[in-house]
Parts: C-alpha cells; sequence; structure tokens
C-alpha cells in the first residue's frame, strides 16, 4: 500500500499517525534522504528509514509525538563503532523530523436550533467538519446545514452506534431541552472524544449532573465536560454563542492535553460541582 494513501485513509478513520523522514544525510547510512517511515497510533509500521537502533529509537519518539501531537527533530550519529553494534555496515549523520499527523477535527452538534445554525458555520469556517444530529427531520436536513458532512434525523440513541467519535471528535450538546440533553450526555461521557459540551446554566448542569451521578455513571467521566458551555465573552445572541463556542474548540484543539483546563472553564470550576463529584 502506497504512504501516502495509508495516511489519507487513517485521517478519514479519524485516527493519529506520525510520519519520519530523514531530512539529511551527511556520510553513509542504510537508506537515502527523503526515506519516510509511518507509525500509527496502535504502534504498527509501514515503511522504513534503514533499520537497527536508529528505527527503534524513532519509533520510541513518534509515539510521543503522536501522543503530544508536537513535532520532533533528530540527530543521529552513527560512527563506526555505534554502526557495528547497531548492525549496520556504514556509518555516517543523519537528521530526521517526525511530524504528527491528525484527523480532520470533527464537531458533533446534536441539535438543529438557531445556535446549532451558527456553531455549525463558525466551526466549518474554522476547520471543522460539522454532523448535524436532531430527532426532527425538519431540524437535520442538508438544506437547514448546507455546510454540514452529514445530518442525522432520528432518535439518539439509533444514531449513537453510526457515529466514529476518536479523540479528534468535539460533541456540542444543544438540543430542545433539559431531557434530550441528558439522554446525549449520558452517552457522550464514555466517549473519547476529545471535547464535550452542553449547553445551559450552572444549575441546569448541577441538576443533570446530579441525576446521572445517581445512574450510577462514575464520577471521573465528568472531569471532561465543559458546563456551561464557550468561553466566557458575554455572549447572548446564537452568533455571539457559537463564536464563544468555537473559541473554546479551537482552545482545546489547539493546546497540549495537560492545559485543557487552563484554556476553557470547565465543569470543575464550579465549587458545587466539586463538592458533589468528591
Amino acid at each position: 500500500m502506497d504512504l501516502y494513501a495509508e495516511i489519507v485513509r487513517l485521517r478519514k478513520a479519524g485516527q493519529k499517525c506520525a510520519v519520519a523522514t530523514i531530512v539529511q544525510v551527511n556520510g553513509s547510512i542504510p537508506s537515502y534522504e527523503s526515506a519516510k517511515m509511518l507509525i500509527r497510533e496502535d504502534g504498527s509500521i509501514m515503511g522504513t528509514i534503514g533499520g537497527g537502533c536508529v528505527e527503534a529509537d524513532v519509533w520510541t519518539a513518534a509515539r510521543e509525538v503522536i501522543e503530544t501531537e508536537k513535532p520532533r527533530h533528530l540527530t543521529f550519529s552513527l560512527g563506526q563503532d555505534a554502526a557495528y553494534d547497531n548492525g549496520l555496515i556504514c556509518g555516517g549523520q543523519l537528521d530526521i523530523f517526525v511530524e504528527p499527523v491528525t484527523p480532520e477535527p470533527r464537531a458533533y452538534i446534536f441539535g438543529g436550533g438557531h445556535v446549532s445554525k451558527s456553531i455549525s458555520k463558525i466551526a466549518n469556517m474554522a476547520g471543522f467538519a460539522t454532523v448535524i444530529v436532531d430527532d426532527r427531520e425538519a431540524f437535520a436536513n442538508k438544506e437547514r446545514f448546507p455546510e454540514a458532512d452529514e445530518t442525522f434525523a432520528d432518535e439518539y440513541e439509533n444514531v449513537f452506534p453510526k457515529l466514529n467519535v476518536t479523540s479528534s471528535a468535539y460533541l456540542v450538546i444543544v438540543t430542545r431541552g433539559h431531557r434530550d440533553d441528558m439522554r446525549v450526555l449520558r452517552w457522550a461521557v464514555g466517549t473519547p472524544a476529545r471535547y464535550i459540551a452542553m449547553i445551559g446554566s450552572k444549575r441546569k448542569t448541577i441538576s443533570v449532573v446530579k441525576e446521572l451521578v445517581k445512574e450510577g455513571i462514575a464520577r471521573e467521566a465528568f472531569e471532561k465536560i465543559y458546563a456551561p458551555m464557550g468561553l466566557e465573552i458575554g455572549a447572548e445572541t446564537p452568533e455571539e454563542i457559537a463564536i464563544s463556542v468555537v473559541a473554546e474548540m479551537i482552545a482545546t484543539r489547539r493546546s497540549p492535553k495537560s492545559d485543557w483546563r487552563q484554556l476553557s472553564k470547565s465543569i470543575f470550576a464550579h465549587e458545587e460541582l466539586k463538592a458533589l463529584l468528591k
């Protein structure tokens, strides 16, 4: 299989990978400049940059690159002794660039109302593919959401198994009522989504979380919830709310995992919820 075709396949499947490329060579090495190796999330590889311990070290670095989504530049000196120890038949120096390849971020928007329309448009402009889910056909269709990749008009529980939610997914819960928000959140907290947000006041958030905790959902499951959703910019109109939400999604997307909570007001910013979830 062609390496570039495999990258396209992985991105469409919502999977991350890393590509290691020999970018500079001095002396003799067991490969060639521009040689590439692809490392998948599961650790499997495609292609080679020469084998030996160099390739093993690059594999280890690539796993870190996949996790952090930050590139690395590696330099190896293959003197005669090192070359012999590594099972290589030549010495030299090579520089390798390891870059992350991430899927197109996908925003799953639950609810097809006015706020959802604005979120879908702005998220699409910011580079997110959007998917609309509503249990009413009049609110989830291509005419209402022409920029969306997909629309689903069915009961939420019927749609959930059809959604390919990965660590590159963003779930935005904006349904028409408290009951439906709870239905979606109950499912959402069990997914690997990078971002889960729910519209509503602090009081509503506390009420929904209390009910789900009573059902037996693990308290840790709520750590990744952003509610009320969006950065605090005083948003009031659907367009302003959409800007605040997409800005929060961008902050989450562009920040290392360790910094997600610092850049956005998560559910754990509420003292009442901290006490509830202890």
